[in-house]
């Protein structure tokens, strides 16, 4: 024990305290740019002024205030509802993303999304490719357009072009296959996103948020290919670097040193 004034201080409570604040720094960074940190933050402020008007002797504020801080428990779980989804879903899955497939097919599939992400970044043709586990997503299949193909350059292409029904929305790859197309994805509420991505880019992030997945994005605007995953958004990225990321999740196989950029400078944005 180590003597503190009149407290004494041993490991126990230093790990404690460790411990404590590991949560509740975690717990800010888990909430930070959502409306969960505005609700919190009045939460507070409710508890700090009925100590005030207690302190006061204000029974009457006092009342009220208590009567509110009664049912705090239930707000927290209204109130912090998507958050708390979220960290569920957390929990529930695997923190690094599954290997979709096998390596013997994930450099086949690699290159055709590569080949379909290149010649799309160069027409500026929107996409939005979401690679799903196997048990992931069923529920978006099942109100998107459902197909069973191969997964094949030419017919994201064909899916993602603007003059065709199902070029809205996004495109659903699982098990080895295209699951489904013009599937609409969770939009982020996350303050942090820059106003200069729009819809596409936040579904991206908004379905990284709660499943476990993997999207690639192509802006419409402006061609430059964005990746995201586990709520965070990195933008900018090269036909190399794209590859590199993609055979991080997808597979092992060795990265082509020689692949031709097309889009501006890489700028990751950690929005998670």
């Amino acid at each position: 024990m180590i003597p503190i004034g009149f407290l004494e201080f041993g490991i126990t409570d230093f790990v404690e305290v460790l411990i404590i604040t590991m949560v509740l720094f975690y717990l800010y960074r888990w909430i930070r740019g959502t409306f969960a940190i505005q609700a919190a933050v009045g939460l507070v402020f409710i508890i700090l002024v009925n100590a005030a008007v207690s302190a006061m002797g204000l029974s009457t504020i006092n009342f009220i205030l208590r009567g509110i801080l009664d049912v705090g428990i239930l707000a927290v779980f209204i109130i912090f509802q998507p958050e708390i989804r979220k960290l569920l879903y957390r929990l529930g899955q695997n923190t690094n993303i599954d290997r979709f497939f096998v390596q013997s097919n994930s450099e086949d599939i690699i290159d055709e999304v590569i080949e379909a992400v290149r010649n799309m970044s160069h027409t500026q043709t929107g996409a939005l490719i979401v690679f799903a586990r196997s048990s992931t997503l069923q529920d978006l299949v099942d109100v998107g357009i459902q197909l069973d193909a191969r997964v094949n350059s030419q017919l994201l292409q064909t899916i993602f072009n603007r003059h065709t029904p199902l070029h809205d929305g996004a495109v659903v790859i699982r098990s080895n296959r295209i699951v489904a197309a013009s599937c609409y994805l969770p939009i982020s509420q996350n303050q942090n996103i820059s106003s200069v991505f729009g819809t596409r880019h936040r579904a991206a992030v908004g379905i990284t948020e709660t499943n476990n997945v993997f999207v690639v994005v192509v802006s419409e605007e402006t061609g430059r290919i964005s990746v995201a995953q586990n709520g965070s958004l990195t933008s900018g990225l090269s036909i190399q670097k794209l590859r590199s990321e993609m055979t991080k999740v997808l597979g092992d196989q060795d990265i082509e040193e020689d692949e031709v950029a097309f889009t501006p400078s890489q700028s990751e944005l950690n929005i998670s």
